[in-house]
């Protein structure tokens, strides 16, 4: 059975960390933001014993609201957290016919089917304005994009992040606002492809960074852990914990890179070093 943090999103857990200002709480509440069936649940249940009573209702109501037969699907599977399990198995039938707090409108039936809906199956194309070098050309057309992007507000850019397509979270996720960027490190659409291009990137923050870095499931790809490595922004502590993890070959590219850290320069060059001791 896995533990809950499982489950987690780097999106869950800065809500969990009460950074989630109101606005976005509500948003998050009424299912707006597009995540994993399974994080999606998880947000829900933070968000049900929110301090503000008004955040906690309209969450509960999401949750009494739920499609039923896709709720207990994805319950059923062995891999959901028992606490989770616990959770949902408490909400009582008749809840599932109340209505949002006076004020707050009707909740989308659409929007709730959506929370419990699977993900995309298929990675979308690389287009031509995708984020697969730490610099990407500056086009009209990803100009646009960003202004466009620039004028919506921090709710509206999680949204976009979650929802949105390729071009628009290789914006985001340059985002000053980490809610933004771990919104586009929540996103179901996101692809390893991108993460890796992520993890080159010197315009990113070094949250984001970090939060690549301490991905069990990121640093399953090769191509993210030398990434980071390289890359001079990711924090040296992380980085000289990727050393062991990289091919020959790449210590001994890092163990003469003048554009990485020294720190990290020097402990690439002292582990080439032993690996051609113990050859001799």
């Amino acid at each position: 059975m896995k533990p809950v943090d499982d489950f987690s999103t780097p999106l869950v857990e800065c809500f969990r960390q009460g950074e989630a200002p109101r606005d976005v709480r509500l948003l998050a509440a009424r299912g707006g933001l597009s995540l994993r069936p399974e994080a999606q649940l998880l947000l829900l249940m933070l968000l049900a014993s929110d301090e503000d009573s008004e955040v906690a209702a309209v969450a509960r109501t999401t949750v009494a609201r739920l499609p039923p037969e896709p709720l207990a699907a994805l319950l059923a599977r062995s891999d959901v957290p028992a606490e989770l399990r616990a959770f949902y198995a408490g909400v009582e039938r008749d809840a599932r016919s109340s209505q949002p707090p006076e004020g707050d409108g009707p909740i989308d039936e659409a929007v709730l089917a959506a929370v419990l809906a699977e993900p995309p199956g298929e990675p979308e194309p690389v287009e031509a304005t995708s984020a697969e070098s730490p610099d990407v050309e500056e086009t009209p057309e990803r100009r646009g994009a960003a202004q466009r992007l620039a004028l919506l507000t921090v709710s509206e850019r999680m949204k976009v992040a979650t929802k949105g397509n390729r071009e628009e979270r290789s914006i985001l996720v340059r985002d000053p606002n980490r809610l933004v960027s771990a919104a586009v490190l929540s996103s179901p659409r996101l692809t390893e492809s991108e993460v890796e291009a992520i993890a080159r990137m010197t315009s990113v923050s070094t949250d984001v960074l970090r939060t690549v870095a301490t991905s069990r499931v990121w640093l399953k790809n090769y191509g993210v852990a030398s990434a980071l490595a390289r890359n001079a922004k990711t924090p040296i502590a992380l980085a000289l914990g990727l050393l062991n993890r990289l091919a020959e070959r790449d210590i001994k590219s890092l163990s003469s890179d003048r554009n990485i850290p020294e720190p990290v320069r020097l402990a690439a060059r002292k582990i080439y070093a032993n690996k051609l001791l113990r050859k001799q």
